[in-house]
């Protein structure tokens, strides 16, 4: 099969069918222009430019800019986006232990290797860590803290703390017995701290 071309004879530029090529070119492209510009910077438009597809193709195989990057920066074994609608639907009370069991049983359904890479590509390349971090204070931490009168963006950064440090503590250095413990005991040990940094008096 030849190379369309102009009349020139040169290779024409024209955007990429709406098939499965279109999706391994728009995470390529995703992963450049995150890498690049950072969470909050980089637009859809700018990644099907890079792509070289309609901005629509975005939508039609991510569902929109977040799920795009889960995909293709975080590599994440579930849509965090879905955990934060489920986590919305019990008591508010309890909210604090199920955000614990769920990052727990989120990231050890792989022993927390997923986890660990993450945090590792945090600490080794700068760009992306700065893409991390916006993409988490804006829709993972900063939503969860939505519920909260006051304080939202002090209280998502203390979630982030525990629940960070929590991870790096089970998954990267691996201390015991919390490397080890069962997801409820963490779950009543860690919860009462979540739930005040979510709900509590933090004064």
């Amino acid at each position: 099969m030849t190379t369309p071309t102009n009349q020139d004879g040169e290779r024409r530029r024209g955007r990429r069918p709406g098939g499965t090529d279109t999706r391994a070119a728009l995470l390529t492209a995703a992963r450049e222009v995150f890498s690049e510009q950072g969470y909050d910077n980089a637009t859809v438009r700018a990644i099907a430019r890079r792509a070289e597809v309609d901005p629509a193709m975005v939508n039609h195989w991510f569902g929109g800019k977040e799920s795009l990057f889960t995909e293709a920066v975080l590599e994440l074994p579930f849509n965090p986006q879905e955990r934060i609608a489920e986590l919305a639907k019990g008591d508010l009370d309890t909210l604090g232990e199920r955000v614990v069991r769920t990052f727990l049983t989120s990231w050890d359904v792989q022993d927390g290797g997923i986890f660990a890479a993450l945090i590792r590509s945090v600490a080794s390349r700068e760009r992306v860590a700065s893409a991390l971090k916006e993409f988490f204070q804006r829709s993972v931490f900063g939503q969860l803290t939505e519920v909260a009168d006051d304080s939202a963006e002090l209280r998502a950064n203390l979630l982030a703390t525990q629940m960070i440090g929590l991870g790096v503590v089970r998954y990267v250095a691996r201390f015991e017995p919390v490397a080890s413990a069962g997801v409820e005991v963490l779950v009543k040990a860690v919860g009462p701290t979540v739930q005040r940094y979510l709900t509590g008096s933090i004064d």
